[in-house]
């Protein structure tokens, strides 16, 4: 769990980090469609040599993404067991007794996992050379137009950079609640079916207890320092729009389009 990066800012120098964060925003959604849309393996491994590209100029360790993408693999494997039981077209790949693994049903799951994967390293890469404070600028700054419709746009772009930012919070707290359990004799990985239940339990409570408190303090925080929600604020740091970041915007648009193109062609 200590491997976890999601959500991690990552404070060095690169031309992604130097992007506005409305642009990265921005391309990520419309990189994410155009994971979606393919259906050759050609052009997903032109989505993976583009992703892997745009890693490199983050300079982000490709080992980080790596640890990003760990935690994926038990629903990897548990899609994998639900194609195989579900999927009963394509060719017999494996037979045994009334157990039949078909084609259809591994490449089905190649695709899902595939999918997956591409779009978890674009959410990494944006949480890792993004900063909290431009993130919710970034979102606040594109929901901006919904003001017209009195659609409270300031205070979900603040919750969604607040969730954003207790995730590595809470995984630390999960760690060391663990440990002061382990300590105290609680073993999570051992034992019959009701002790690993009660485990887990002597995670759970204290988790959501700190979870609250750490909600609580913030709150209060808040509220000594003048916030109010629905009143307009003045903004110390501005966000530029550049040239860099519209080639950034259009590359990702110019992607999106060969990816449509590619289900008529391919």
């Amino acid at each position: 769990m200590n491997n976890l990066v999601f959500g991690k800012y990552i404070p060095i120098k690169s031309p992604i980090h130097d992007l506005d964060p409305r642009a990265k925003i921005a391309a990520l959604f419309v990189m994410i469609a155009a994971v979606f849309i393919p259906k050759s393996w050609y052009c997903y491994a032109l989505l993976g040599v583009i992703i892997l590209g745009i890693v490199l100029l983050s300079h982000i360790k490709i080992t980080m993404i790596l640890k990003a993408l760990k935690p994926t693999m038990f629903m990897m494997a548990f899609l994998l067991i639900i194609n195989c039981l579900t999927v009963k077209t394509g060719t017999v790949l494996l037979s045994y007794k009334s157990f039949v693994i078909y084609s259809d049903a591994v490449l089905n799951t190649l695709f899902i996992v595939v999918r997956l994967l591409l779009m978890i390293m674009l959410t990494t890469i944006l949480t890792a050379t993004t900063k909290p404070l431009d993130l919710t600028l970034g979102i606040e700054s594109l929901l901006s137009p919904l003001k017209v419709i009195h659609f409270p746009y300031h205070e979900i772009a603040m919750m969604i950079s607040i969730a954003l930012r207790f995730i590595p919070t809470i995984i630390e707290e999960t760690m060391r609640i663990m440990n002061s359990q382990k300590s105290r004799g609680v073993d999570f990985e051992e034992g019959k079916l009701r002790e690993k239940i009660n485990a887990i339990l002597s995670l759970i409570i204290p988790l959501f207890t700190v979870a609250f408190q750490r909600a609580f303090e913030l709150a209060d925080a808040m509220e000594a320092r003048g916030y109010v929600p629905d009143q307009e604020r003045t903004k110390y740091h501005t966000l530029k729009f550049r040239f860099k970041d519209f080639l950034f915007l259009l590359f990702a648009h110019i992607l999106l389009a060969l990816m449509i193109l590619s289900r008529f062609y391919l």
